[in-house]
């Protein structure tokens, strides 16, 4: 008979089945990995798994919710410890954004290079996608909020998250060139778009 489980032990056996869920969903696809695969991984019986999760469904939504939330944990803090300081806000979010998804592209992969049909059915996935999301715009409302932006918040914040999220995903897949990086992509490209957004022009 299973031993009765604590909050603590459930919490460590989930996060310890979300660890394995993320690296082989981001390498292989949800639809090319098992429940069964994931507790041989683990040592645990095919059946584990589901006194946790329901199914594989949500095992995927609880990974990449987790994942959602650590992304937007790094941009809060980074975005807090600048904050007064327009430039430094900006630049700080852009590092902190770049940085996350070179150290965890797995997590990255699944957050943005993965569609879920079912996603609305997990509320927690929903709450977490939208604070990730929320990142890419605070501080454009924070700089209108102070008058020193005038544009659309969110069309530039989704500017902006193209502008990183295409040298990443370039450099994850191994396909720029020799001597190029996401890095000094980035650098250039959004050099270029904040004197399109920030500066005006000058009046001839």
């Amino acid at each position: 008979m299973p031993r009765n489980l604590t909050d603590a032990d459930v919490a460590h056996f989930r996060d310890r089945l979300i660890d394995v869920a993320e690296m082989r969903f981001a390498e292989h696809g949800p639809e090319a990995v098992t429940i069964r695969q994931l507790a041989a991984a683990l040592g645990v019986s095919p059946m584990t798994p589901y006194r946790y999760f329901k199914d594989k469904d949500a095992i995927l939504a609880a990974a990449r919710a987790r994942a959602f939330d650590r992304h937007a944990q790094a941009l809060e803090e980074a975005y807090a410890r600048t904050r007064g300081d327009r430039v430094a806000q900006s630049n700080a979010i852009g590092a902190a954004y770049l940085r996350f998804a070179l150290e965890h592209p797995a997590a990255y992969k699944l957050m943005f290079d993965l569609h879920q049909e079912c996603a609305s059915d997990y509320p927690d996935l929903v709450r977490a996608s939208e604070r990730s999301r929320a990142t890419m715009t605070a501080h454009l409302r924070d700089l209108g909020a102070a008058g020193l932006f005038a544009g659309d918040p969110d069309l530039v914040g989704h500017m902006y998250w193209a502008a990183l999220h295409g040298p990443i995903m370039l450099q994850l897949s191994g396909m720029l060139g020799p001597g190029l990086d996401a890095r000094t992509l980035i650098a250039g490209i959004t050099d270029a778009l904040g004197h399109a957004v920030f500066e005006k022009p000058e009046r001839a």
